[in-house]
């Protein structure tokens, strides 16, 4: 792939700002694309300054352009690599960075390369306490592991004690620096979300750096006019719908259902894949509502029999809010059907409804449970939350929309979307009290589970699916390793899903989702003053 790879696509789309700058800001960008593709020649022959180039690469969120050149210089690391030896605690920082970013490439890095910075006792040593950037970066690269990886969750627990004993003894911009890697480590954050923040309190001192800072800005100012194009689309076609009007106690948030399709779906040129899948996560939303808050459970038992036979005439005993939902899901998944069709020449059809029958199963399920007053199991509960979560339905729904599956159909990636779905629905029942103001009928897996256990107090509930939390990270992370059969897109995408999760259930006292909104605001602000939330 060129550097300028995505340039070249994104002068063909139909954009005001492709369409305005095509003559001096693309070519001014390829101009600099160039020059930076320059740099891996510069740092061949040093394998620190290659790992720090690709790493700002990645935080300043425009490693996209170099997708070919980092992946064949980390391809040459890790074939360096297999001979390394690691003998004192300055390597701390070049060995950290270096692992964490070989495995986000898919790279199987032992995690056995960390014992050389443990003493005699088995335990990291503690003169490592003062070496800051080594900390951060060993923290940073404890959030790669994968099952039964020990040395990494100790890793945790030693840079976790240490550099918040340091905090106090840092400077202003030292301790944000520490913070952020404490609380926003990258491999569990959103670059598109983090970029503008990172280069404001980034000491830009090389002459490359500030290219880079250069080229992260017009991307981000050039994904800004994107945004903005997709975003009108997306709001004509849900006001277009009329399901507000006829359902006043629904979520009616369509900008939020966007941001889960642009934190997503990261590339540039997915244009249509963006604006596409928010149409099923807006009718997650909307189904989940109907089950929630409007439906007799009579109802919503032949709603769902409607789905499973996608029968969709025998609708006659139905209100009219539900035939008006049919029918949009209806259309909907039959648009992406056509899409997928005219992009790839295959219909993905039986699979879109299959996906949608066990999503609205879930629902019912949940439904009868809470209508009949009987507690599930806590496994039950969560077992069915994952697929009532929506994230299944919508992940293949994408998957299909990349272009994939035809001869495979999902068996590849139902273990990686089973496990950003458990993340999901994990973290969303923490904040069930706090979701949106809504007064509809949520149950809750840690609720369930402390019922089931002898004189649990609320924090351990807490504690257990934070934990559960971390071990679907750790499925996740060895779900992207090599080999495996996921497409790199795909799996890019379900990380970006599982990174957003936090921001979309972080609710606070006022039912309000603070840090999303912080970095949407940011975003946003020239193009977009009236957030809907």
């Amino acid at each position: 792939m060129a550097p300028h790879h995505y340039l070249q696509n994104i002068k063909t789309l139909q954009h005001p700002i492709a369409r305005f700058h095509e003559s001096n800001m693309v070519e001014y960008q390829q101009k600099q694309l160039e020059m930076m593709s320059h740099l891996f020649d510069q740092v061949k022959e040093d394998s620190l300054k290659g790992l720090v180039l690709i790493d700002t690469m990645q935080r300043f969120g425009i490693d996209h352009y170099f997708e070919d050149q980092i992946h064949e210089s980390l391809k040459q690391q890790f074939q360096d690599s297999q001979t390394l030896v690691y003998t004192n605690e300055d390597e701390l920082y070049a060995v950290s960075l270096r692992f964490r970013l070989l495995r986000q490439q898919g790279f199987h890095v032992p995690a056995d390369v960390f014992n050389s910075f443990k003493g005699e006792n088995m335990k990291f040593k503690d003169e490592l306490s003062e070496n800051i950037r080594g900390l951060m970066a060993l923290h940073e690269a404890s959030h790669l592991s994968i099952e039964d990886e020990d040395i990494l969750d100790e890793a945790s627990i030693f840079t976790t004690h240490f550099l918040t004993e340091k905090l106090s003894h840092l400077d202003d911009r030292h301790s944000l620096m520490v913070q952020n890697a404490m609380h926003y480590p990258c491999h569990k954050s959103l670059a598109r979300f983090t970029t503008m923040n990172y280069i404001k309190n980034h000491d830009l001192k090389k002459d490359w750096e500030k290219l880079l800072a250069d080229l992260a800005i017009m991307d981000f100012n050039l994904m800004q006019y994107i945004y903005h194009e997709e975003i009108l689309q997306v709001f004509k076609w849900w006001r277009g719908l009329g399901v507000s009007e006829e359902l006043k106690l629904a979520r009616n948030q369509p900008l939020k259902w966007y941001i889960w399709s642009m934190a997503v779906v990261t590339d540039p040129c997915l244009s249509k894949q963006r604006i596409e899948i928010t149409k099923p996560i807006s009718l997650v939303y909307l189904v989940d509502d109907i089950f929630d808050i409007y439906g007799t459970l009579d109802e919503l038992i032949l709603f769902t029999e409607v789905i499973n036979r996608w029968e969709f005439s025998a609708t006659d005993k139905l209100p009219s809010y539900m035939k008006m939902c049919l029918k949009v899901i209806h259309d909907t998944t039959h648009e992406i059907n056509n899409v997928v069709y005219q992009e790839f020449g295959w219909c993905p059809m039986d699979y879109l409804k299959e996906a949608w029958a066990n999503l609205c199963n879930a629902f019912l399920t949940e439904a009868k449970w809470f209508a009949s007053g009987d507690s599930p199991k806590a496994e039950e509960y969560l077992k069915n939350g994952i697929i009532s979560s929506g994230v299944p339905m919508v992940l293949t729904n994408l998957f299909f929309l990349l272009g994939y599956g035809e001869s495979t159909g999902t068996t590849d990636i139902e273990g990686i979307i089973s496990s950003v779905a458990a993340i999901l629905r994990l973290l969303d029942d923490l904040g069930t009290a706090k979701d949106e103001e809504q007064e509809g009928k949520d149950g809750s897996y840690m609720e369930y589970y402390i019922k089931e256990q002898q004189d649990w107090s609320l924090g351990d509930g807490r504690q257990h699916v934070m934990d559960m939390v971390s071990q679907q990270w750790k499925l996740i992370n060895k779900h992207c390793l090599s080999p495996t059969p996921i497409p790199k897109p795909f799996r890019t995408a379900c990380l970006n899903a599982a990174r957003l999760v936090p921001m979309m259930y972080t609710y606070n006292d006022k039912h309000r989702l603070p840090v999303l909104e912080e970095h949407v605001k940011f975003m946003f602000s020239n193009i977009m003053e009236d957030l809907m939330w």
